[in-house]
């Protein structure tokens, strides 16, 4: 049974409240860099959470949560260690929404976020080796592991007649870990990789990659990447001719992509972790209402790691980074009352209560453990210009 767990540290030196009556929560996130078309929506959906705390006026008394937003850049581990060093030493933040990209996120919970003892909740780090890395408790995910997301993604290669494919993975973490989960999965359903070839963002040309990749031959390509470096790819590989069928990954989904690649993106298939049902479409209203883009790529994932947050820090009845990291299992599982976007106030009202409550937000949320998170995949295809789904995984 889940028990509120209670903070044993003053309050006076308490991370989280930089004056009495304020909460202050990061937002760690790549505002530059490869992922910079999605990321201000994600921080808009987490701040959808907050805000809708902060109306509530029942979060630990009456205090408010305000959000500090800083940049991971998605790819240089050392500026995202620096700015959440920043966050916790002089913003003196209680918890982190984020970070995103896997690379930045684990080196942020082991270099930063660890030796501080300050929770993390990435709405988008989804590399496989997050499920086995120990964190003291300290690290949780929104969205599920690419181990789950390779093996999906071969299955629908396959379904779909492709027996041969050529493979390019941006070159870190994400990459590396999703290439490899389908790779595995994929040979095991009896296909056969060609070539498999690794990319560096940001690059001018990638016809070398392309020849390379083409020379092995394959029926399609499949790419794990971002917008920038994997949308180039994409495009390359079509105009050279080099092939004429893509498969893609989370990553590479938004709006941004369809305006750079244009046609050549036509009857590209993919899959991004993605919910329906009353809590998806309760948020798409809730964003909407609010301007917020509540259908880009890990909006829904960074609402519900808010709410987490928040949800946690009542059951605890304090803004100890550890005590709210004790909690976070507790509130985002049962038993306990089902807690939906829009709910929060509700929730936190049960939790202030001494109840108990098992919140599934926008993503039908179900934390397996430190680290691992259960969910969704929406496998789509581009048609006309537009993301068309296909079906739910």
């Amino acid at each position: 049974m889940k028990k509120s767990l209670l903070a044993t540290t003053a309050l006076a030196l308490t991370a989280g409240l930089a004056m009495a009556d304020e909460v202050r929560m990061g937002v760690l996130l790549g505002f530059t860099g490869p992922i910079e078309s999605i990321t201000p929506h994600m921080a808009d959906g987490a701040e959808m959470a907050w805000n809708e705390v902060n109306e509530s006026g029942l979060f630990l008394g009456g205090n408010t949560i305000r959000s500090v937003r800083a940049d991971s850049t998605c790819v240089d581990s050392s500026a995202a260690q620096a700015a959440a060093e920043r966050m916790i030493s002089s913003d003196r933040v209680a918890a982190i929404m984020g970070a995103d990209c896997s690379g930045v996120t684990m080196a942020v919970l082991q270099n930063v976020a660890m030796s501080a003892g300050v929770p993390m909740i990435s709405p988008s780090a989804t590399s496989p080796a997050f499920t086995t890395t120990e964190s003291n408790g300290l690290f949780f995910r929104t969205s599920p592991s690419d181990a789950r997301q390779g093996a999906i993604m071969a299955e629908i290669v396959m379904d779909r007649g492709y027996s041969q494919v050529a493979l390019t993975y941006t070159n870190n973490d994400y990459g590396a870990g999703f290439a490899n989960a389908f790779e595995q999965s994929y040979t095991q359903l009896g296909g056969t990789i060609t070539s498999k070839v690794a990319h560096e963002e940001a690059r001018g040309d990638y016809s070398a990659e392309v020849g390379q990749l083409a020379s092995a031959g394959g029926d399609a390509l499949v790419i794990l990447g971002y917008v920038d470096g994997g949308g180039s790819m994409l495009r390359t590989a079509w105009e050279l001719g080099a092939f004429d069928n893509f498969f893609m990954g989370d990553g590479m989904y938004g709006d941004e992509l369809i305006s750079a690649v244009g046609e050549a993106l036509e009857g590209t298939i993919g899959t991004i972790p993605w919910a329906s049902g009353e809590g998806a479409d309760k948020f798409h209203e809730m964003a909407a209402a609010a301007g917020v883009q509540g259908q880009s790529s890990y909006t829904r994932e960074s609402y519900d790691a808010a709410a987490l947050l928040a949800l946690a820090a009542q059951a605890a009845g304090s803004a100890d980074p550890r005590a709210i990291a004790d909690n976070i299992m507790n509130v985002a599982n049962a038993p306990g009352v089902e807690i939906l976007p829009g709910d929060l106030a509700r929730g936190l009202q049960i939790l202030a209560d001494g109840g108990e409550v098992n919140y599934q937000g926008a993503t039908n949320v179900e934390l397996v453990g430190p680290g691992e998170a259960a969910g969704s995949y929406r496998e789509y295809v581009v048609q006309n210009g537009e993301y068309v789904t296909v079906r739910f995984h």
